[in-house]
């Protein structure tokens, strides 16, 4: 049942209040300087009540910011074990910026405002933040979002959906050239840290990030047959990585003085259940090689690099990296031109070569 109440405002001029009384619902009410407007808010109210679409606007007055990310850290973060530690900040800077203001007046706008921020604002370190680390800020709000729509249903839309991510460069490929790669590995062999440059080595044929290199166990190991398994990868599923050539004979010698007092291949000198940091051993030894503008992470993209001169496609770059898309490994497609040439060039013969 719904009804229009007209009332004089002090400057003389016509209020009317609409009011809405559904059995099982809530009574409804909103007043207005026009007649027409009055109808207009009955009959889209009425409707959105019937579908089930009116309260979760309500429930989006009654729900700050801060209220949902509490929640979503509370109830959905702990099912999410290996994204929880990268998230957990993310989402309280979230909350931090606006934290205060109601589900319903987070706007794009307001949302936008802080993804520029998080773009152009230096970290606790001192860094740029990256295009790519802004939109993992944004995917862990975003899931939080629609939590909150489909099961929470504290809102009728994500106001995420009209916020657009930022553009990501082409992405890095940084790889060492032959005679800086030597460079390199003769630096680790002299270097203090004896562990430098097995791990160096391992990282250059295997194309393993640091973290999951630097938490291998022996239990995950093969050294008879030459490969070992990933349980914990970023994208969340388990990796065979293979083992040959140096690397694994540097691995086997490892394996002959490895320390008993821990599962890990690498473990810390002074808290064996830790992995060793490798950071001061290797940044000495880029000075000491004369090489620049080149991190740890780099190291993976040489193995692509080098997979890629060597002839390897795309598709299996992406499985020796553990790529669940081919969209990662695309920025090394200009190093197999001279491969995918060759495959033209032997198809073409094959088929026109007798005409």
């Amino acid at each position: 049942m719904a009804r229009i109440k007209t009332r004089t405002a002090i400057d003389g001029t016509a209020r009317y209040t609409a009011e809405i009384r559904l059995k099982g619902y809530p009574a409804q009410s909103a007043t207005f300087k026009h007649l027409t407007k009055a109808k207009k808010w009955i009959q889209k109210t009425e409707s959105a009540i019937r579908e089930g679409r009116h309260f979760k606007t309500v429930e989006a007055k009654k729900h700050t910011l801060g209220d949902l990310v509490d929640r979503y850290i509370k109830d959905v973060l702990p099912t999410k074990p290996k994204q929880a530690p990268a998230q957990r900040p993310q989402l309280e800077r979230w909350k931090a910026q606006l934290g205060s203001y109601l589900l319903s007046d987070i706007s794009p706008a307001l949302i936008v405002e802080v993804r520029d921020k998080l773009l152009t604002e230096p970290t606790p370190r001192g860094n740029i933040r990256s295009p790519a680390t802004v939109v993992r800020y944004m995917a862990a709000l975003s899931h939080a979002f629609s939590i909150a729509v489909t099961e929470w249903q504290w809102l009728e839309d994500s106001p995420m959906r009209k916020v657009k991510k930022p553009r990501d460069s082409k992405g890095r490929v940084r790889f060492l050239e032959d005679e800086d790669r030597t460079k390199l590995l003769e630096a680790c062999k002299e270097s203090p840290n004896k562990l430098l440059y097995p791990c160096i080595v391992i990282a250059l044929s295997t194309g393993m990030r640091q973290a999951e290199q630097m938490h291998l166990e022996w239990q995950d190991v093969d050294l008879k047959h030459g490969f070992l398994i990933l349980h914990q990868t970023k994208n969340g599923e388990r990796r065979r990585i293979t083992l040959s050539g140096l690397c694994l004979e540097l691995l086997r010698e490892h394996a002959k003085v490895r320390r008993l007092d821990t599962k890990l291949l690498f473990p810390s000198d002074r808290i064996p259940q830790k992995p060793m940091d490798l950071r001061k051993a290797f940044a000495n030894a880029m000075t000491a090689a004369q090489i620049t503008d080149f991190k740890w992470h780099d190291l993976r993209h040489c193995t692509a690099s080098y997979l890629a001169m060597n002839g390897a496609s795309l598709a299996e770059i992406a499985e020796v990296l553990g790529h669940k898309t081919l969209s990662m490994v695309k920025r090394y497609a200009h190093l197999s031109d001279g491969h995918v040439s060759n495959v033209v060039a032997s198809m073409n013969a094959k088929i026109f070569g007798g005409l």
